[in-house]
């Protein structure tokens, strides 16, 4: 079976080492241009163009694959069999949708129709979800719109982070694409159309979807610090200074009152802003070994977290060290 592999991010790499492993050729593979990252701005690879190249495929990175003809000339020269799309990040029009034999399948990180969109694992983990999944579609025009092929599901643990599912998804991804491409070979795959009622639509985060609004929510909080561990990260400002939260538990209003803390400082949404008047939700509560911060219901007991301009740590270790 030849296939052309389409992806840009880390997360679609496990699809391309399954696809390799597996066997099956891969004459070319279509990525996004190099973009500029890091502190410098240097423009570097992305994921799967530097894997790729590691395996000796050939890559093409189009900035704008749908007025790119030259490319679409060369994918109906290669006739592949089928397109294997996992985050790829661009939508394809119908001239490319209709090159290969078994159409073009997507890998993606949800159980459709939930979570349509680019960023599906991490609100999975915001939403409380009892579990996520993986599944395959047939694409169509539309965005994550197509037939679904096969679905696979995990349970979420008590502490699952966006990172931790991540990784357990991109793996399940490159499980399941060689299931279903064995099963679209064989004819015993029937897709089933998706309810476009049930449907969710997600988008990208940005660097301060992680600001915390401490009037919500304790439970609602501690999903986002987790959710958006390791990126974009929740965060709160204390001191002037921004807070990350890496880690917390989930106190309510009754176990609150069996740790007499003293009320040390006030937590900032913002630089510029304070809480409204006559709520407590935003006040910290600290010893020389508990950080707890009240919440609009319960309260947080900080674990784990990052000072601007320090490394992140224990919150023993910051109340060590840090002077209210």
């Amino acid at each position: 079976m030849k296939v052309i592999f389409m992806g840009t991010p880390d997360f679609a790499v496990a699809t391309l080492d399954a696809l390799v492993k597996a066997g099956y050729e891969i004459p070319l593979v279509i990525t996004q241009p190099d973009r500029p990252k890091g502190r410098h701005g240097e423009a570097q690879k992305s994921d799967v163009r530097i894997a790729a190249e590691g395996y000796g495929i050939r890559v093409a990175t189009p900035e704008r694959i749908r007025k790119d003809e030259a490319l679409k000339a060369e994918m109906r020269a290669l006739a592949p069999d089928v397109i294997v799309v996992t985050a790829f990040g661009q939508i394809l029009p119908k001239d490319i949708l209709e090159i290969p034999k078994y159409g073009c399948v997507n890998v993606h990180a949800s159980l459709l129709p939930k979570y349509r969109g680019a960023a599906p694992v991490q609100w999975a983990v915001l939403n409380g979800d009892a579990e996520s999944g993986v599944t395959t579609m047939q694409m169509d025009e539309g965005l994550d719109t197509g037939d679904i092929l096969m679905m696979k599901r995990i349970p979420l643990e008590a502490k699952e982070t966006g990172g931790t599912l991540f990784d357990k998804l991109a793996k399940l991804g490159g499980e399941l694409i060689v299931e279903t491409l064995e099963g679209l070979e064989a004819g015993s795959i029937t897709p089933v159309a998706q309810d476009a009622s049930q449907a969710t639509k997600v988008g990208l985060f940005t660097k301060t979807s992680g600001r915390i609004d401490w009037t919500e929510d304790a439970v609602v909080i501690e999903r986002k610090i987790r959710g958006l561990n390791p990126w974009p990260s929740a965060y709160s400002f204390l001191g002037g200074k921004q807070l990350k939260l890496w880690d917390a538990d989930v106190l309510t209003d009754a176990e609150c009152k069996q740790y007499p803390l003293p009320e040390v400082a006030v937590m900032m949404p913002e630089r510029d802003r304070t809480m409204p008047e006559g709520t407590k939700a935003g006040h910290v509560y600290a010893d020389q070994k508990m950080l707890v911060v009240r919440c609009g219901r319960g309260a947080l007991l900080i674990r784990e977290l990052q000072l601007e301009g320090k490394k992140r740590m224990k919150a023993e270790d910051f109340l060590r060290g840090h002077r209210f």
